[in-house]
This record gives structure tokens, sequence and C-alpha cells, in this order.
């Protein structure tokens, strides 16, 4: 888990519950509008499809590429999951 994982979780759980975004928007907030990120699109992307295989992040819309925050993003984003659980999940 990185700074850009976990700008994008927090800022899909600062949204409406169950919105659905894509890579493009989720970059332009963070980066261009809030500023709390200094990565690119690509970066972004990346890292989302990441967190979609540690499922903290599901895609909602598989053809058009959206992602929704999951209820394990949130247990992550309030410390009920470490980032070290996840780092042992994804080994196994």
């Amino acid at each position: 888990m990185n700074e850009v994982d976990d700008a994008v979780l927090e800022f899909f759980e600062a949204q409406d519950e169950g919105v659905a975004l894509p890579p493009t928007v989720v970059w332009y907030n963070l980066h261009d509008l809030l500023e709390v990120i200094d990565k690119s699109r690509d970066t972004v992307a990346r890292r989302m499809r990441k967190l979609t295989n540690r499922g903290l992040l599901t895609k909602a819309s598989e053809e058009r590429g959206y992602y929704q925050i999951t209820q394990k993003g949130r247990d992550y984003l309030t410390g009920d999951i470490d980032a070290e659980e996840l780092r042992i999940e994804s080994e196994n």
C-alpha cells in the first residue's frame, strides 16, 4: 500500500454510498482539484487495478472500467485491516 492507494480509497469513501467512478475521474479529482497526489493518470489506473486485486475496490462495470470501494476497503480505512495483513494475503 502506498500514498496513492490511500488517497484513492479515501476519495471513494468520501463519495456517496455506491458511487462508481473510472480512473480518469479519480485522477482528475485527486491530482487537479484536490492536489493530494503528484502522480500520472496511468499510475492511478494501475493502483486501482491492484486495489481491485486485493479486494479493496471492485469493478462495477467491466466494459467501462468503473470502480467502487468494497467493505474490505472501508475496513482498511478504519484500521480493521492493516497493510501487513493485505501484503500477507496477496502473497498467498
